[in-house]
């Protein structure tokens, strides 16, 4: 797996927890 695609899979798992976490606590957002 190269850099790249590391910091894509990173970004998108940062992303995805992101609104998960918007969904869950909307209070906080």
């Amino acid at each position: 797996m190269s850099a790249e695609n590391l910091a894509g899979l990173v970004l998108i798992v940062a992303v995805a927890g992101y609104l998960v976490a918007a969904l869950l606590f909307p209070e906080k957002f």
